[in-house]
């Protein structure tokens, strides 16, 4: 990876991001990786093989289509010229980050709950988490919008930033494809219980450095923000393994710290109830407020985030 150039690759991508957002009459990578998941599917369940096996060769094969795809379209753009290339993988880096769009996504949430549209604020928010919504009340989706703010601050920024810059676009993109298996098939449901377990498991590995940096982040945006970055870091600390996930009840519970929030507990996914513990059990109930401030507190992480791999970079080239 040229580092030289991911050094005003990064500032553009943020500032593409926070500018256009994720227009959805645009046409976007991973609209066309959750393509490629149902399309390539059935021919690799049609392996006669062990589930889990057959899982794992349908991601594998996925994830490095994705890696070799995007290093061949850099590979033709700089032969054609070697700005084409850079504009491209800027695009590719930017289509792989989400923090206008997921602050729009539960800003949404937070106006029908303002507007007390408890059955529109439940539909909106059935976008964006994988729980059942029905039987929510109002701090009940409230609690999800800041749950999915905190999940994917790390899944929609920190990981792809951190792949991208150790291997540009082509990591960050296959990131994003290991990302979307993830969220397509790695359920521990009857469908897929086997058949993802792979996909499943290589997301838990690739967020789990970039989980834990979440913490330090968002404590230290918590710090600026309402100064509870103390309380923050020791509630992901104590409370970040009380999850479900290896991986996000690290930011979750840093956010529950900086929020003063309890999170988590249990959810029903799919009709069937899944009891989970809370994070922050002894904060208070999230409300239509927190919406707005765990989207404040996911910018200013992001912000931070992005300076310090700016900073890291420059380093590494002044050093070399």
């Amino acid at each position: 990876m040229d580092y030289y150039h991911f050094l005003y690759v990064l500032p553009a991508v943020f500032v593409l991001d926070l500018l256009l957002g994720d227009p959805p009459e645009w046409p976007h990578p991973v609209r066309w990786m959750g393509r490629a998941i149902s399309a390539v599917e059935p021919d690799f369940r049609g392996i006669p093989i062990k589930p889990t096996i057959s899982g794992g060769l349908f991601a594998l094969f996925l994830i490095l289509c994705t890696w070799v795809a995007t290093y061949l379209i850099l590979k033709v753009a700089y032969l054609i010229h070697p700005v084409l290339k850079i504009m491209i993988e800027m695009v590719l880096i930017y289509f792989c980050i989400s923090i206008r769009s997921l602050e729009k996504a539960a800003m949404v949430v937070s106006a029908a709950l303002s507007q007390n549209k408890l059955d529109d604020a439940r539909q909106k928010v059935s976008l964006i988490v994988g729980r059942d919504v029905k039987s929510l009340d109002e701090n009940g989706v409230a609690r999800a919008s800041v749950e999915t703010v905190a999940e994917n601050l790390v899944d929609g920024i920190i990981s792809p930033l951190f792949f991208a810059a150790i291997g540009g676009a082509p990591l960050a993109m296959a990131y994003k494809m290991v990302n979307t298996l993830d969220s397509m098939v790695g359920y521990k449901n009857e469908t897929y219980r086997e058949f993802g377990t792979v996909s499943a498991r290589i997301d838990d590995i690739l967020n789990y450095l970039p989980a834990r940096l979440s913490v330090p982040l968002i404590a230290l945006a918590a710090q600026l923000i309402n100064r509870k970055g103390a309380v923050s870091f020791k509630t992901a600390w104590k409370e970040g393994a009380n999850h479900s996930s290896p991986n996000s009840g690290y930011s979750e519970a840093a956010f529950a710290g900086a929020l003063g929030i309890k999170l988590g507990g249990p959810n029903f996914y799919h009709g069937i109830l899944v009891t989970k513990p809370f994070i922050g059990e002894d904060f208070g109930e999230a409300g239509t407020a927190h919406i707005k401030r765990a989207c404040d507190l996911m910018l200013l992480s992001s912000i931070f985030w992005g300076a310090a791999l700016w900073l890291i970079i420059a380093g590494v080239i002044y050093f070399a």
